[in-house]
This record gives structure tokens, sequence and C-alpha cells, in this order.
């Protein structure tokens, strides 16, 4: 199993934006000498206080010059608030800091009306999958140079490295991003830290829609990728101590609060250390978060990637602590074997 890590860049506490990003680059430069295959970070929009990861294509810019090897990437770049053009010259001029290992991560998402109103989005799309394909579509035609010269963008270029374009992926949490993915033949990652129980569903999609890609950057055979929630500790008790920030966390977003506890913060929330989650899930259990020690997470892993058989699974972490996140990537390296391979 390949293994790769999402960064969110959450402010510490007491600490600013320049703390967090300082971390994420300590985050990266692990994940590259563990063996993490890809370091994706995030964009999030208003809520900077207790997230500072709104613009992954400056960071990514940072992140290239701090790493050598392992692949950078969006997870993801929100395209509904951009123009196609705009991101590929971002994700161009990555290109020529990182050459030839950079990844275009592309979705959606609609943030507070505030938000979609300060970034010019326009809400209501009257049919917003069709929308989003011909955005993805535009993205890759410019990234690869697909335009035909008598296409009105037919001589417009964007930054090379020349040693490959940055490699599209779909990113999504439904079916209709699943579908999306396949119709164009891209690569496509599902968020199960979002809606866990439509990742079996939105795999199928993703399958039954595939077909071998026109695009340049397209695949000939579906290839995807899973993102979970997982927190290690060297017990399981000790991770589930750690995972109820995760828990916490999401039982604040449903109450609209966008913050992230410490670890005795979210304990006493949930009136207690959340229940270890169990070495073998139900076949029909897909939790929204998980944890365990490097053993029993190895093993958690391999059951999901197996139930939508893909070969790489990306951890999102939510852990208060700086330090407890570094090791909670050690281990789970350990666990799957990244680090005697």
């Amino acid at each position: 199993m390949d293994l790769s890590a999402v960064d969110l860049s959450p402010v510490p506490d007491d600490g600013t934006a320049a703390d967090a990003y300082e971390n994420t680059v300590e985050a990266a430069q692990q994940a590259e000498r563990l063996g993490f295959e890809r370091f994706w970070v995030a964009e999030h929009h208003g809520t900077a206080d207790a997230i500072a990861g709104t613009t992954p294509e400056v960071l990514l810019g940072r992140l290239a010059a701090e790493t050598d090897a392992i692949r950078l990437g969006s997870g993801a770049v929100l395209l509904n608030h951009y123009r196609p053009f705009k991101v590929a010259e971002q994700f161009g001029a990555l290109d020529a800091l990182a050459p030839g290992r950079v990844d275009a991560g592309l979705g959606r998402a609609n943030g507070s009306p505030a938000v979609d109103r300060a970034l010019g989005t326009e809400r209501r799309v009257r049919n917003p999958d069709e929308d989003h394909t011909e955005k993805i579509e535009a993205v890759v035609s410019h990234l690869y140079d697909e335009y035909p010269d008598e296409h009105p963008y037919g001589d417009l270029t964007i930054p090379r490295s020349g040693e490959g374009p940055p490699v599209p992926w779909v990113l999504g949490s439904s079916p209709s991003s699943a579908a999306i993915a396949g119709d164009l033949g891209l690569r496509y990652c599902f968020a199960a830290f979002i809606r866990p129980e439509l990742a079996t569903q939105s795999f199928e999609a993703y399958r039954e829609h595939f077909q071998s890609s026109p695009l340049a950057g397209g695949v000939d055979e579906p290839e995807g990728m899973i993102a979970v929630n997982a927190v290690c500790a060297e017990s399981d008790e000790e991770a589930a101590r750690l995972r109820a920030v995760a828990e916490a966390t999401f039982q604040r977003i449903q109450r609209g609060v966008v913050d992230r506890p410490s670890v005795e913060e979210a304990v006493d929330e949930l009136g207690g250390v959340p229940e270890p989650t169990p070495a073998t899930l139900d076949a029909d259990e897909w939790p929204r978060a998980i944890s365990g020690s490097p053993d029993t997470l190895a093993g958690l892993l391999e059951q999901l990637a197996d139930r939508v058989s893909v070969d790489e699974v990306m951890i999102q972490h939510a852990v208060a602590d700086h330090g407890d996140a570094l090791r909670s990537h050690e281990l789970i390296a350990e666990g799957v074997g990244l680090m005697s391979r």
C-alpha cells in the first residue's frame, strides 16, 4: 500500500498562520523522509484563525523549495471560485518550481454566503456538474497545451518545467464527482472523512462511468485513492484519546463552529475518551475517523482500501498537537512497512 498525506495547516493554540505554515513544511519534509508518495495541502476559506490552508498554490511554492522528491499537490483547489486558465498558470509555475512532481487536485465546494460573495462565486449554477466538467477539461487542456491552433485559446501558453505537466486528479465526496472523473478518464480521490458512507457507491460510479481518456493528462484504466481521517499512537487506547479531537471537531462543525479543541477539551465535550476503533470493521461500517496502534491502523487502512479496490491511502488528521501529528505519521508509516521498503 502507498501512503500519502493531506495537510490543512491548522493554527496552533496561541499561534499564527506563520506557525501553521512552518508546521506544514516540517510535515512535508517528514513525509518525504518516511517514503510517502505525495503531500497535498488544502483550500479552506473564511476560517483562517483556525485553518490557515487558504491558498495551496502559494504554500506549494514554499514546499517545492523545502523538499526534493515527494509529489506535491492540492487537496483540492476549488475550481468553482476561479477561471481555469489562471489555475493552469499557477500549477504550471509550480511545475517549474518542482519539475515533474506536481499534482493538480481539482475539486469544488461552496463556502459561507459571505465567502462566496467575497470570492465572486456564483452559488446558483444552472448545471453545476456540467460547469465543473467543463472547468476541469479546460484546466487540463491548458496544462497539456491541447487547444488546437484555431481555438481562441490556441496561442496561450503557461510556465513549464519540461519534465512533464502537473498530473490532474478529480477530488470529491459524492458519486457525481466520481462520475465526472470516470467520464473524463482522470484519476479520482474520494474524501472519506467528509461522507464515508458514500465511498463504495462513489467508486462504483467512477468505474461504471470510466472511459479511456481523450485528455492528455488522463489514464487508460481507473486509478483511485481514498483519503481517510486517521491517527496512530503506540496503543489503541492512546490513539482513541487523540481521535477525540476529530470527533469533537466534527460535532462543532455541525453546530456551525469551525474550531479545533485540545485533547482534554474534546474528551470533556464527548463525555469521555472514545472507544478504540475495532481492528475489524463490519462490512458496511465506514467510520468518519479511525485510530489505532501501528498494527491495528495498518489493518484498518488495508480493509478500507480493499473495499474500494485502491492501492493508495491519503491520511488526513485533526490532531491537536503538532508533535503528536508527526509521531502519528511516523507510526502509520511503520505499520504499513514504508520504512522497510
